[in-house]
């Protein structure tokens, strides 16, 4: 994973890549919160499909963060205090001990979105998202799936993943 990541960044680094203004992308500061961050990314990049509650903690946080880069939206979700509580309830009430929040763990999510007709990769490890090309509503899913290939035969051992889609149907 890494020699391929310091592979592809070298190479968007170089090439360049269009990645739209409206891609809400935020770096991810905080220890095996990735999980978080992945839902924030789906959610944030569809934003106009979602109804929030009222008084959401998510709503005003997106909102707020709007304006913000990628560096600052972290740094404003490590002092988020609703998304930190909710974050580390949920972590616990998992099916298996939570590990602690500097514990080393061999698990990462990422999030695939759908922006302007672009399939982007989310990655709060990565310096910026990853364009992988056009999309549309239709074609998503198919799109994601291969992308979610490609990453399979980056390592075809590992048997440790899953997919979740997010639909707001």
């Amino acid at each position: 994973y890494e020699t391929f990541r310091t592979e592809e960044e070298e190479r968007i680094k170089a090439k360049g890549q269009d990645v739209k203004s409206s891609v809400y992308f935020m770096k991810q500061t905080i220890n095996n919160a990735c999980g978080t961050i992945g839902l924030i990314h789906a959610i944030a990049n569809n934003r106009d499909k979602m109804n929030f509650e009222t008084n959401s903690s998510l709503k005003k946080f997106l909102e707020d963060s709007l304006s913000m880069t990628p560096e600052e939206r972290a740094k404003y979700l490590e002092t988020y205090e609703a998304i930190r509580v909710t974050h580390e309830s949920s972590a616990h009430e998992g099916q298996t001990e939570a590990p602690s929040i500097d514990e080393k763990v061999d698990l990462h999510f990422i999030a695939l979105v759908n922006v302007g007709g672009h399939l982007y990769e989310l990655d709060g490890r990565k310096p910026f998202p990853i364009n992988h090309g056009e999309t549309s509503d239709d074609s998503f899913l198919e799109f994601a799936i291969e992308v979610c290939k490609k990453f399979m035969e980056r390592d075809p051992e590992e048997l440790r993943f899953n997919a979740i889609a997010l639909s707001a149907a």
